[in-house]
């Protein structure tokens, strides 16, 4: 029977592994012929996600550098990427941005001089420790620098891991992940970042029974992956995995090993780390008398942690090797009312920004007063949870209306304070009166006010802009970069790239009519400005415009060309704005004082 069955499987026309479910099914037949209904199979939930598959030796992961990795970002950069969508964390932003910029770059200044060879003894990854409490940006952080600088990015719980696996969730089953994230390129997912929240919570107590066993027992077993490990991508103990190595075997007659190596994988963890500050204040009241006393803040824990060494960690219960393949510490600040304020305001808040989109589905424009925003952040901080409190906060205020308005022809709706004080009343006075001009003409001026603001914000942040996208940066292209942020709640950086990204494609047109036609052309700032409002602000397409333009541009330029013995042109806005008039008029006006 067996050799039948491989039989079967040998004449099946399909060269594609079978998936999980299919394998299960036909081995299931395969013991019920057998046995009746005694045995049955059955599968662990627990089994790998099904990687794509790259044929050949690209499955094979590489020592050598991946060609992908073309990393050039300096910290500079970075921080200011950051500045754009987190507010205070300066020194955060500063030490994250510094020692994930150099790690990268070192990567690839490795590449380049070594050849991709092994960066030798003594490597040390900047590996980081974040402390802080909830909800002051720690996650949001990380996953906005990998999204920036494009690496694959998983993240997981200490808490769920067990050092051998399947009972809460393996330390490298991450790993596995990484290579997920990576659409199955291993040699791409080398150069990912693992972030694991929670660290604190694997920290023993010092006792040799009970759950500290377990929790040193994760410590050690990320060991070796925080500095350099060879991690199989099969699941050990999993039927379907090696299911699908027998067939992979059968096919090929390979004996397939996928392993990801972990030397360039850029470990982050992060955790409240409660109790912390008693242990730092402690030792430094031993080394300088009164030292820790003399620390007054309003956040005097943050203080305190920034004077963490890797002996006050270990008395914190973690591992001395553990800490040490973990050398770099950012420290994150309890958030205040103000702070909590001023990001609902920024005008990136993924928070107001999220709660646009909910409205903006069913067709209602949302906007908030400042003095409503500040009134939710003190509910958020009433509530104790840092930015997560702002969510819960926008929506006590806002659900009702969620459920609402949908159902009538409101397509405006200003968040004011009266609202969130109560949100029953006023929508009962809303529904009463939807065209009540007052709050008509209420939504108009805060439009008009928020356009200001951005552009201040934009601004302010002057310099930086300047020195990123120096090209575009006039009033004319400024207001397309912020009609761009409010019609589309895009972010200033993704704005100000498109809005360049279509002036290189208009000056590419010159560059090619020139080459095609032997004609130089060279359009005015303010035909410039006219192309990136049709193109970028009123989103039609750039080529056909463009198109357009050479059509008319060619036959009309090679007669002027004849007539007056020139083959350079500036070409004003109105020969983009009326091509056809204004050429006619120009050939007329040419060869009337050739007559």
């Amino acid at each position: 029977m067996i050799g039948r069955h491989k039989k079967l499987i040998m004449e099946d026309p399909l060269e594609n592994i079978p998936d999980q479910k299919k394998l299960e099914q036909e081995l299931n037949k395969y013991l019920e012929r057998k046995y009746g209904d005694k045995v049955k199979l059955v599968v662990s939930t627990l089994v790998p996600k099904a990687y794509p598959e790259h044929d050949g030796e690209k499955e094979q992961p590489s020592d050598k550098a991946s060609p992908q990795i073309k990393f050039d970002m300096k910290p500079e950069e970075l921080i200011s990427y950051l500045n754009t969508f987190i507010v205070k964390q300066d020194e955060a932003k500063e030490i994250l941005a510094t020692k994930i910029c150099t790690h990268y770059n070192k990567i690839k200044f490795i590449a380049e001089k070594r050849g991709g060879a092994d960066p030798g003894i003594g490597n040390i990854k900047n590996n980081i420790i974040m402390a802080g409490p909830t909800g002051v940006g720690k996650t949001y952080m990380i996953k906005l620098i990998a999204q920036k600088i494009g690496v694959p990015f998983v993240k997981g719980d200490a808490t769920k891991f067990s050092e051998t696996g399947y009972v809460g969730g393996d330390v490298e089953d991450l790993l596995r992940d990484l290579v997920y994230d990576a659409n199955g390129n291993i040699e791409r997912a080398q150069y990912g970042i693992v972030y694991i929240d929670e660290i604190d919570k694997i920290a023993g107590s010092g006792n040799i029974i009970g759950p500290d066993v377990s929790r040193t027992g994760v410590q050690r077993a990320l060991l070796k992956p925080m500095e350099e490990t060879e991690v199989d991508l099969r699941v050990p103990h999993d039927p379907i995995s090696q299911m699908e190595a027998i067939e992979k075997y059968r096919r090929t007659g390979k004996r397939e090993k996928k392993t990801i190596n972990t030397r360039n994988i850029l470990f982050i963890v992060s955790g409240a780390f409660n109790g912390l500050e008693d242990i730092i204040k402690k030792r430094l009241r031993k080394e300088g008398i009164g030292f820790g006393a003399e620390i007054k803040s309003k956040d005097d824990k943050a203080e305190y942690l920034k004077h963490v060494s890797a002996e006050d960690l270990i008395a914190y219960g973690f591992e001395s090797e553990f800490i040490g393949r973990l050398p770099v510490v950012a420290v994150f600040h309890l958030l205040e009312a103000q702070d909590l304020y001023e990001i609902l305001k920024n005008p990136h808040s993924p928070i107001t920004n999220s709660k646009k989109k909910d409205f903006k589905s069913y067709g209602i424009n949302l906007l908030f007063e400042d003095n409503t925003l500040m009134e939710m952040a003190q509910m958020a901080y009433q509530g104790g949870t840092g930015a997560r409190g702002l969510i819960s906060a926008i929506e006590k205020v806002l659900l009702k209306f969620e459920r609402k308005l949908p159902s009538t022809d409101i397509t405006e709706l200003v968040v004011t304070v009266e609202m969130a004080k109560d949100p029953q009343k006023e929508l009962i006075k809303l529904l009463q009166n939807p065209l009540d001009e007052k709050r008509l003409r209420r939504y108009q001026e805060l439009l008009s006010h928020e356009r200001e603001e951005m552009k201040n914000y934009i601004k302010d942040r002057k310099a930086e802009f300047l020195n990123r996208y120096g090209a575009i940066f006039t009033d004319p292209r400024l207001d397309i970069v912020v009609d761009r942020v409010i019609k589309k709640e895009t972010d200033v950086n993704s704005a100000f790239e498109e809005v360049l990204s279509t002036y290189y494609q208009i000056r590419g047109f010159e560059r090619s009519f020139s080459e095609r036609h032997a004609i130089e052309v060279k359009l005015d700032d303010e035909a410039v400005d006219l192309l990136l409002t049709r193109i970028v602000k009123d989103e039609r397409n750039g080529k056909d415009i463009l198109t357009s333009l050479d059509n008319f541009f060619e036959p009309a330029l090679k007669l002027l060309k004849d007539v007056v013995g020139t083959n350079t042109f500036l070409i004003p806005v109105e020969g983009i704005a009326n091509p056809e008039p204004y050429f006619d008029s120009l050939i007329k006006d040419v060869y009337a004082h050739k007559q």
